[in-house]
């Protein structure tokens, strides 16, 4: 995607008032400003301004939209296995090892590495201590070089507990002696490492086919296994740690349906899991009376096997299930569970091929086209851990291609990519060396910073600054560390002995964000002195010409070339002083979180994406770009619309004229909606003219009540019929079912 700023032409940048601006340079004025066509001396005693480039225009997106990409593989592609492990290990190498082939009956031991540079698959020669074939196993990525195997079945179908280790630089087997009770055999679990300790949750075990509920540890320092413990029971789910807390969702439950129970345990302060943490842990319920459960008779991978046309979906299940009790120990530490239930963001449950996944303090879930689900049935969502709250990203069209199969996905350690792998089902006979769609031949990559999502790093920075705010007393700094020393000396002027050097102005301070004082004046909210609304420029704001350069590449090249600036130490930014203001204040805590004074407002951040596109910042576009998808509401989606259009953030523009378009009666009255030039009106018109439609103040509430896909109804239901027909408040409990039979609402 390009920047706002490449969009543009050389920019040419007034020099001082008083003198006539020297000619535009193709190379120099790219920088942002114009030389100064006198010397130093001539400068003092002249009030001068000088300009930074202003934003870009609304609507000058160039039309470019992201779409994840397809890529064929080539090389030793191997089959679409069933319950294979596939490992991102770093360096864009994937790895997959074991697996059953549904067509031949096999299962498998191979260890074959995906180059993601090359797009080659290599089956990999490998030595030692190499492990039987297996299949429902987990390979868990360990230390920046190894995967560490645990348990599985055989081609017998025979549970495994052991443990081996691939050293991924030698490719070398190791099996490790591991001391302490082993636990029980298992395939179809999870496994998770922290802190040096691999935990193992759940799976399917024994000749009975139980459904395990137990949680137990590897502690791969001593090589010495915990005791266990109960937890939930589950297979098929996934499990990650996230915030000191051990967190399990998806797979199937004990009534054999895919589960909505997002379950945690608190892993701080518990000698028993022997985390390095000393904290108190959170208030939870009293976990509930634990069973295990047993699956009916399994067949036979042979047995298992569909017909070719009958397309057997990796990692899926078909099996019975009846219960019987058993008291087990509970875990140590505060367990935790919600169960979704619906709402409007919230994924099916009853279509597609669905992958869960961490990443960026959120869980992941996406539905894939299957047999029983087209592209549009699909969607990629994300559960905010911090807040327990669904959203979709986006919806299955704009990221999956008709003709394709996805079996098996897996995210880098960073959390910033995805890769789908699967078939083509168009490319059978017509592929040499592919005689079926049976071949992991073709690989989809998703950008997930392109949904708003941080990174790993970067998100549980962000988190750690909004829990400082959220627990921080009355006058107490919102930053913390270095960020919290600069912010004391932040617009400060030098006579305080705050040491600033320079002065930034804005554009004149709006007067809807003046408070009027007992004498009936007004002053601006966040700097009670200074100028009135009708000056040329906003009050001064004073800055550190080192933190600007050190932190603005913008601006260092600027200083470099000895521009205007430099000379007079002054520049103004043709931006609204509360958004220039915090665009400072991130410069100086490397934070857009609410602080009150400087960046609280949704709208100042909106402003801070145009800076961060105009000035090529990316840490901070994909800040703002963050936290706006997570403030969309009535009140600014507009704006956000309208920013997002200027920058070309094609995804956060359509999240945002989806908003629109599903609360439109209420938008339209907002001061944000009127407030947008009458260009970037009649544009958000047309987007929100092709689908949406204007609905009374009634009606639409009964909307947002019941609210679920698009403006909030599910279109087969007896009160949206009624509410779409006209029908609402208390008339809608008085209509009998069969006086809406052949109801035709338009």
């Amino acid at each position: 995607m390009q920047t706002a700023q490449q969009q543009q032409q050389p920019l040419a940048v007034a020099g001082a008032v008083d003198s006539p601006p020297d000619p535009p340079s193709s190379h120099g004025s790219a920088a942002g400003a114009s030389r100064a066509p006198f010397s130093p001396s001539t400068l003092q005693g002249r009030d001068i301004t000088y300009l930074m480039p202003p934003s870009p225009a609304a609507g000058g997106r160039n039309g470019l939209d992201y779409r994840p990409s397809i890529k064929r593989a080539q090389g030793q592609v191997p089959a679409c296995l069933v319950n294979a492990s596939v490992t991102y290990c770093g360096d864009d190498q994937i790895y997959a090892f074991g697996g059953f082939d549904q067509y031949t009956d096999e299962v498998y031991n191979h260890v074959l590495r995906l180059d993601l540079k090359s797009l080659r698959w290599e089956l990999v020669d490998n030595f030692g201590a190499i492990p039987g074939v297996r299949m429902g196993h987990t390979a868990t990525f360990y230390e920046g070089n190894k995967l560490i195997v645990f348990g599985g079945e055989n081609e017998h179908r025979e549970n495994l507990s052991d443990v081996v280790i691939l050293d991924i630089k030698t490719s070398t087997w190791t099996q490790p002696e591991v001391r302490g009770p082993v636990p029980q055999k298992r395939a179809r679990h999870a496994a998770v490492i922290y802190q040096d300790k691999l935990f193992i949750i759940g799976g399917v075990t024994g000749e009975n086919n139980v459904i395990l509920d137990d949680l137990s540890y590897l502690d791969l320092k001593t090589w010495t296994w915990s005791r266990t413990w109960s937890f939930a029971a589950r297979y098929d789910h996934t499990a990650w740690v996230w915030r000191d807390r051990l967190w399990i969702f998806g797979g199937l439950g004990p009534d054999m349906e895919r589960t909505t129970d997002l379950w945690w345990l608190d892993l701080k302060g518990s000698p028993s899991l022997g985390i390095n943490s000393s904290q108190g842990t959170v208030d939870s319920p009293s976990p509930r009376n634990r069973m295990t459960y047993r699956l009916g008779a399994a067949a036979s991978p042979s047995q298992q096997s569909p017909s070719r046309s009958g397309g057997y979906t990796a990692n899926s299940a078909s099996v019975q299930v009846r219960t019987f009790s058993r008291r087990r120990p509970t875990a140590p530490g505060a367990i935790s569970c919600v169960s979704f239930q619906s709402g409007p963001q919230m994924p099916t449950l009853l279509s597609g091929t669905r992958f869960q996944a961490y990443a960026s303090g959120a869980l992941l879930d996406l539905i894939t086209p299957s047999e029983t689900a087209r592209p549009y049935q699909c969607n990629l969502s994300s559960l905010d851990l911090d807040t327990l709250r669904w959203q979709r990203l986006a919806d299955g069209p704009e990221i999956f291609s008709l003709g394709y199969r996805w079996h098996y996905c897996t995210i880098n350690t960073s959390g910033t990519k995805a890769w789908l792998l699967g078939c083509n089902l168009n490319a059978a006979g017509n592929t040499p060396g592919f005689s079926d769609e049976n071949h992991m031949s073709e690989i989809l990559c998703i950008d997930l910073e392109k949904y708003g999502l941080l990174g790993n790093e970067l998100s549980a920075t962000v988190l750690d600054q909004s829990s400082s705010q959220a627990t921080n007393q009355p006058g107490s700094p919102l930053v913390s560390g270095l960020g919290a020393d600069l912010l004391a000396v932040f617009d400060q002027p030098p006579e305080s002995g705050s040491g600033t050097d320079f002065i930034i102005t804005a554009d004149p301070i709006d007067p809807d964000d003046l408070d009027s004082t007992e004498d009936g004046s007004s002053t601006p909210r966040s700097q009670p002195e200074f100028l009135s609304p009708n000056a040329v420029t906003s009050p001064p704001i004073h800055v550190h010409r080192i933190i600007l350069q050190l932190r603005w590449p913008h601006f260092k090249r600027l200083y470099s070339a000895q521009m205007a600036e430099y000379h007079a130490k002054r520049m103004h930014i043709p931006e609204p002083y509360s958004v220039v203001r915090a665009f400072l204040y991130y410069l100086y805590t490397d934070s857009i979180s609410g602080h009150p004074e400087y960046c609280s407002a949704t709208t100042d951040v909106a402003g801070m994406l145009v800076m961060a596109n105009l000035y090529d910042m990316p840490r901070l576009r994909l800040l703002c770009v963050h936290r706006l998808s997570r403030e969309l509401d009535v009140e600014n989606a507009a704006i956000i619309w309208e920013r997002a259009s200027r920058t070309n953030e094609e995804w956060l523009m359509r999240r945002a004229a989806q908003f629109c378009l599903a609360h439109w009666g209420r938008i339209v009255r907002t001061d944000g909606f009127k407030s947008l030039a009458r260009q970037s009106l009649i544009e958000l018109c047309e987007v929100v003219d092709t689908d949406g439609r204007i609905v009374a103040g009634p009606e639409l509430e009964i909307m947002a009540a019941l609210g679920s896909d698009g403006l909030g109804l599910h279109a087969g239901s007896k009160r949206s019929r009624l509410a779409l027909a006209g029908i609402v408040g208390d008339d809608l409990d008085e209509v009998d079912d069969e006086e809406i039979e052949g109801m035709d609402v338009s």
